[in-house]
């Protein structure tokens, strides 16, 4: 979900509804890509000062989205008019196998697409375990 992105895009003008959650995606990020061959030839404090200003950059867009997200879905709710509604769990569900259904068919030709596939899910369960008990749970204690 990117509030912040839609809003600038004028979503809001062709669609009043708003679905949640963004099941395809769990947010934004950015990518660097660098000639792998020039990117060696740089001096090892050139190519530390790339690597931290990339993570930098990227973080500082994953700040402003987390920041202005917030007050962009205030913002398509109340003054668009935009209705926010949470995907049926029967439809999350059948996204989900067929995800998981493609991902499998990728696992199966490539031995590096397996071997992603399994690190993923692995993050993934891990992430989900921390998540109930930190951001989750959080929440949950904060609620008012």
């Amino acid at each position: 979900m990117s509030p912040y992105n839609d809003i600038a895009l004028g979503f809001h003008q062709v669609a009043k509804y708003y679905y949640y959650p963004g099941w395809h995606e769990p947010g934004p990020t950015l990518e660097l890509i660098i000639n792998k061959d020039a990117y060696a030839m740089l001096p090892k404090d050139l190519q530390t000062i790339v690597e931290v200003a990339a993570r930098a950059v990227n973080q500082d867009m994953l700040d402003e989205y987390t920041a202005r997200n917030n007050e962009a879905l205030v913002t398509l709710v109340e003054t668009h008019g935009v209705q926010l509604r949470k995907l049926p769990d029967e439809v999350v569900s059948e996204l989900r196998g067929i995800s998981a259904e493609m991902l499998e068919e990728l696992a199966d030709d490539s031995d590096i697409a397996r071997r992603i596939a399994e690190s993923v899910k692995a993050f993934q369960r891990q992430a989900t375990a921390y998540h109930a008990i930190s951001e989750e749970a959080y929440y949950e204690a904060r609620k008012e």
